[in-house]
C-alpha cells in the first residue's frame, strides 16, 4: 500500500511542485505524492525547466490550494516553506513536519541574467532531491 504524502508551500508553483515531482520520480511504488499551497500562483516555468533537466517532467502539474485537493487521509504532510508552516491548517491523520527551502522566485526577483536565475533554481532543486531521497527513512 502506497503512503500518501502532501507537500505544502505558499503558492504551489515551485518548491512543493518540485518535491512532488521528485517523490513521484524516486518512489513511484512507495508514495502517492500530492502538492498544494495556501494560495495558487500558477506553475513556475523555471521550476519546470530545471526539473526537466534532471528527467522529471512536472509540466502537466497544476497549481492548487489545499481546498482543491480531494478528501484524503495523508500519512505525511510536509511544509516546505516558512509561510506554509505558519499559515497552513493542521491536517490530522498523519505525521506533520517541516523542512524549509529557500524561495527561488524571491531570491531571483532582482536578477536579469537567466543563467544566474537558473543557478538558484538548480540549487534548490538539488536540495529538495536530497531531502526527498531520505523519505524512505520515515517508514
Amino acid at each position: 500500500m502506497k503512503k500518501k504524502i502532501l507537500f505544502l508551500c505558499t503558492g504551489n508553483s515551485c518548491r512543493s511542485q518540485m518535491a512532488e515531482g521528485w517523490c513521484r520520480h524516486l518512489y513511484p511504488d512507495d508514495f502517492e505524492a500530492f502538492s498544494a499551497g495556501t494560495k495558487k500562483h500558477g506553475m513556475n516555468p523555471y521550476a519546470i525547466k530545471v526539473m526537466k533537466e534532471e528527467g522529471v517532467d512536472i509540466s502537466s502539474h497544476t497549481s492548487k490550494t489545499i481546498d482543491q485537493l480531494p478528501a484524503i487521509d495523508f500519512d505525511y504532510v510536509v511544509t516546505v516553506c516558512e509561510n506554509a508552516k505558519e499559515n497552513c491548517p493542521y491536517l490530522s491523520g498523519g505525521l506533520n513536519f517541516h523542512k524549509g527551502f529557500d524561495d527561488p522566485p524571491e531570491l531571483t526577483r532582482e536578477m536579469a541574467d537567466e543563467e544566474d536565475i537558473l543557478t538558484v533554481y538548480r540549487r534548490v532543486r538539488d536540495e529538495i532531491k536530497n531531502f526527498i531521497s531520505g523519505l524512505k527513512d520515515l517508514e
